[in-house]
């Protein structure tokens, strides 16, 4: 476990949450905090074992787009497709990669079931100067946030 990272790349400041460190705030937060320009989530996610006709495709987007708008920075969620059978279930990968702009908006998204390459192009430094704008990290108050550090919120 070497905690949540930020890469210097030739396109920017990369963070990348894997698969399940998707689903938390607190890990988009701690890599803008550390400087990520954008933030990228590999993950495998479909179908769930427990309901394999729920569709949590719209959930895990929503999700993903509220990263994106709280921080003011571009998301880039890659998806698997395909199906998995084990021994008591099957797993469908439901794919719909896609890449989210600084204000949540999906500017590109890949089908179900189809491989596909997504691109964008973005002005990081016109996207700090919007983030600056907005004080989100300035105005920010740890002093308050110590609930985030107990499992229970104790």
């Amino acid at each position: 476990d070497s905690g949540f990272r930020v890469w210097e790349t030739r396109f920017g400041k990369v963070g990348a949450g894997i698969c399940w460190d998707q689903w938390f705030p607190e890990t988009a937060r701690i890599m803008a905090l550390q400087g990520a320009e954008i933030l990228c989530y590999p993950t495998a996610i479909g179908s769930e074992p427990p309901d394999p006709d729920y569709d949590s495709c719209p959930h895990w987007t929503r999700t993903m787009q509220g990263h994106a708008a709280a921080n003011i920075m571009p998301v880039i969620a890659s998806n698997r497709i395909g199906t998995e059978q084990g021994a008591n279930c099957a797993l469908t990968f439901y794919g719909s990669s896609f890449i989210a702009g600084p204000t949540g908006e999906l500017l590109e998204q890949a089908g179900h079931d189809e491989e596909q390459i997504l691109t964008a192009e973005f002005d990081l430094d016109e996207i700090q100067k919007m983030r600056s704008g907005w004080g989100i990290f300035r105005d920010r108050r740890p002093d308050l946030y110590q609930t985030l550090i107990s499992l229970d919120g104790s």
